[in-house]
């Protein structure tokens, strides 16, 4: 702070200002550029970083400032797959967790050892090489699924579960190697850290199951955003810290942290606020170990960096499907999941500095094994999704080729994850206009999902019997698991026209083709929301209430016709109630004579006439037919459309709302079919 504070005084940018800038440019425009050339973000993330590191264009030549950085970046992104992650599903993979990551890293050292002793390489070293490469990167392992949806896959939980065995087996690794070379611990060293962690991972998950829900609670009821984030952020570092105090990588520390939150019913909310702050920090993570590959050395080197990728690849992918060949997982998952892990991992880099301080060096080779075995990494990573789509692929071919074994059904195959539900209503708040559209949607068999930040307002809509998701609409992520890409209508009953549009901009980013409904207070308020491209807007007053539900339901498909049977169907309702709701309902059967006044006609402006003068609202349009006057229909405050066809002697509306084809004629109360509009 104090070097900001001099630096601005005098007049320059401080020093790592620059450096900073070059990162996030580079890793912008390559980002951007590998997306439109429909590649996976992180490879050109990688190689923003090798653009500009030292041993490139030398943009970024301070490390440790992004190192910093890098390290936040793996502690978000795991705490984020942590929240996705339940304790019952955790315990549901324990087979896969012991026994298959288990295989997986012994058998990749014992395939190490076994091929570097043909070359005369002592066992210590190549238990030390073993140990490099048997390590995968959680951090890219895991973006990859998420972005391709595949988390909850067979293929994503097995992948998983080797990853946190993985993890668990960093802490005895790092306790072994010093042994293997020039001094180090004893056994009950290694007891005592294996003790302590198992201790530490006991208590978090105490915490998960009866502290973390009541403290969450009480934060979201202070219904901030900034004091819900800042709480967040420190159960997220503070567990981190606390784990590797015992000796526990961070990265299963904030996976752990994640997982602890997950046990909460704000798990959706958390982790929609902390996910932008994730994807700025898990880019700097992977700009950072591209930065690590020396083109120099590589272009020179090219032969015994080659070998080294085969060789991995050789010996980790023979080890991963004999480990999944023994869980008796199908031969599609064993293929994908070979592939898929293959690469060698991000805290392989920490593992490489504590044995070349007792001495050990990739495969014995000195330093030329270390930047061997640094550009085989990079390079592994690279080529990581495209590793992991060949081998879904190539895994598909082959359980084809060698036909389904019913036998072999595999504790990791499970099902994708239930998709959402689809053409429903999303409600964002519970007051009490949405309560009351929330039971009529009820009433016609409408699936509703209501988003809402107050604990109270989804404590109620939860008693309600309504499905609810706790967070705040503005966000992406929770509009996007409140399934609004595959919703028939939004409804925004915001009191604030702002929050309003921000909301409706992230829906139509998710959805453009759902329909979006908003209420308002003021005619400046209209006028913005119009702008904003949203589709219907309601008055804000107990009229506006009941055009809320009218509106909403005409939009769905059959919906209206459901409310009015479950409204007659009610205790006390009468005939005349009914018929009053149904009044309006088109009659194709019916003829009427007055259809040669129509002319073909062109609406007069795209809302009410009227209103748009006056400042007013409207529920519904309708067109003349005979002149193009479009005014608002019976269910607005002000009926402009009755009021025209008195004045003017006009009989023929039609509905000028969007996917409508019908027209009413006021004189003979008959609604007329598309067929007679035309006719």
């Amino acid at each position: 702070m104090q070097q900001l504070l001099a630096s601005e005084a005098g007049g320059g940018p401080p020093a790592f200002l620059v450096e900073v800038v070059a990162l996030m440019l580079a890793a912008a425009v390559i980002g951007y550029l590998s997306t439109r050339l429909r590649i996976v973000p992180i490879v050109g993330f990688l190689l923003a970083g090798v653009a500009i590191g030292p041993h490139a264009l030398g943009l970024v030549r301070s490390q440790q400032a992004v190192d910093v950085a890098a390290e936040v970046g793996v502690i978000l992104l795991l705490f984020t797959i942590g929240i996705e992650f339940s304790l019952g599903r955790l315990a549901a993979m324990w087979r896969l967790i012991v026994i298959g990551g288990g295989l997986q890293v012994l058998l990749t050292v014992g395939v190490a050892v076994g091929a570097l002793a043909l070359f005369g390489v002592s066992w210590q070293v190549g238990v030390f090489t073993g140990f490099l490469v048997s390590l995968s990167s959680t951090a890219i392992v895991l973006r990859l699924l998420a972005s391709r949806g595949e988390t909850q896959s067979a293929t994503g939980r097995t992948a998983l579960a080797y990853l946190i065995f993985q993890d668990l087996a960093i802490v005895v690794m790092v306790l072994v190697v010093p042994m293997l070379g020039d001094g180090g611990g004893s056994a009950l060293n290694i007891a005592t850290a294996l003790g302590t962690a198992v201790a530490v991972v006991a208590l978090v998950l105490v915490v998960a199951r009866w502290v973390m829900p009541r403290l969450l609670e009480t934060v979201a009821r202070a219904c901030s955003p900034e004091v819900f984030l800042l709480a967040v952020i420190a159960i997220c570092f503070g567990t981190a810290y606390l784990t590797s105090l015992a000796g526990v990588s961070v990265s299963l520390g904030a996976f752990l942290a994640g997982m602890v939150v997950s046990e909460s019913r704000h798990s959706e909310h958390a982790l929609g606020e902390i996910l932008p702050l994730q994807i700025l920090f898990s880019a700097t993570f992977f700009v950072s170990v591209g930065m690590l590959l020396d083109l120099g050395f590589l272009a020179t080197n090219l032969p015994l960096v080659l070998a080294a990728v085969l060789g991995v690849v050789l010996v980790k992918g023979l080890a991963t499907a004999v480990s999944a060949v023994v869980l008796r997982v199908r031969p599609a998952v064993v293929v994908a999941l070979s592939l898929l892990i293959v690469q060698v991992g991000e805290f392989s880099f920490v593992l490489e500095r504590v044995g070349r301080e007792a001495g050990l060096t990739p495969a014995g080779l000195g330093e030329d094994g270390t930047q061997a075995f640094i550009a085989a990494t990079v390079l592994l990573m690279v080529a990581t999704p495209w590793l992991g789509s060949g081998g879904r692929r190539l895994g598909m071919a082959v359980e084809r080729h060698v036909g389904p074994d019913p036998a072999r059904l595999a504790p990791a195959e499970v099902p994708d994850a239930a998709s959402g539900p689809q053409g429903h209503v999303v409600i964002s708040g519970y007051g009490a206009a949405t309560r009351a559209l929330a039971a009529e949607l009820a009433a016609a068999g409408v699936p509703l999902v209501v988003v809402t930040l107050n604990p109270d307002g989804a404590a109620e809509a939860e008693a309600d019997g309504h499905r609810v998701l706790r967070g705040d609409s503005t966000r992406r992520h929770i509009l996007d698991q409140a399934g609004v890409a595959a919703a028939r209508v939004v409804v925004i009953p915001e009191d604030e026209p702002e929050d309003a549009r921000r909301i409706a901009s992230v829906v139509r980013t998710l959805s453009p083709e759902a329909r979006i409904v908003v209420r308002f207070d003021t005619a400046t308020d209209l006028a913005e929301l119009v702008t904003a491209g949203i589709d219907t807007v309601v008055r804000n007053d107990r009229a506006g209430h009941t055009a809320l539900g009218r509106t909403v339901l005409d939009a769905l498909p059959g919906a209206a016709d459901r409310f009015v049977a479950a409204e007659a169907r009610r205790p006390g309702r009468t005939r005349v109630d009914v018929d009053r709701i149904v009044m309006f309902r088109p009659d194709p059967e019916t003829a009427c004579p007055h259809t040669s006044m129509i002319q073909p006609v062109l609406p007069s402006a795209t809302g009410c006439e009227d209103c748009l003068r006056a400042g007013t609202s409207w529920v519904h349009l309708r067109t003349c037919l005979t002149c193009g006057h479009v005014g608002c229909c019976d269910s607005s405050p002000e009926r402009h459309a009755s009021r025209h066809q008195q004045d003017r002697d006009h009989p023929i509306m039609a509905s000028a709302e969007p996917g409508e084809e019908w027209a009413y004629c006021y004189l003979d109360e008959t609604l007329l079919p598309p067929a007679a509009i035309r006719g």
